[in-house]
């Protein structure tokens, strides 16, 4: 499903543990680390295609995760016309994403790769929330940094407040 102006419509997944740090897939059989992401299918809005994806790629279901936010409007990036299939490439161009940002509220051993018949990455890590954009493929960097940029206040709501209590200290509360 490519639109008029040659996007594929997609879901990007970020990944947020209670540190804060964000999951970082190691794609299959290559030396490339990237989020999940995937298209959405004719018929889904974003928030299934990110859940149906999240099983697909993370092995993670909804009671597993919370939704922080999303990016308001899509993000596209451009496909170098090398990595287009030659049938495609009078009309497709690259992808639109709409980019979530999920805490995971289950565990680490919830994670499991092999979920599907077709799995897309072979290891997995925490790392810091600002993933360094240089190990992103160059064509994605872009839309990283708007995705991360626009999502990373979500992260700061999530926490909870401190308030005082009458002796001064500090105390968390709602």
């Amino acid at each position: 499903m490519i639109d008029r102006d040659g996007y594929r419509p997609n879901v990007g997944i970020i990944l947020a543990n209670a540190k804060d740090e964000v999951f970082w897939g190691k794609r299959i059989r290559e030396h490339s680390w990237q989020f999940p992401q995937g298209g959405i299918k004719r018929g889904e809005t974003p928030e299934q295609a990110m859940y149906r994806e999240l099983y697909e790629e993370v092995g993670l279901r909804p009671e597993h995760v919370r939704i922080l936010g999303r990016t308001r409007n899509w993000l596209r990036y451009d496909v170098p016309s090398q990595w287009v299939r030659r049938e495609w490439r009078s009309t497709y161009k690259g992808q639109k994403q709409i980019w979530f940002l999920l805490r995971l509220i289950g565990r680490d051993c919830d994670v499991c790769l092999r979920a599907s018949d077709h799995p897309e990455f072979d290891a997995w890590r925490w790392h810091a929330y600002w993933v360094p954009l240089e190990s992103v493929i160059e064509f994605k960097r872009e839309v990283y940094r708007l995705a991360l940029t626009e999502l990373e206040p979500y992260l700061q709501r999530d926490k909870p407040r401190t308030r005082r209590n009458f002796s001064g200290a500090a105390k968390a509360g709602a």
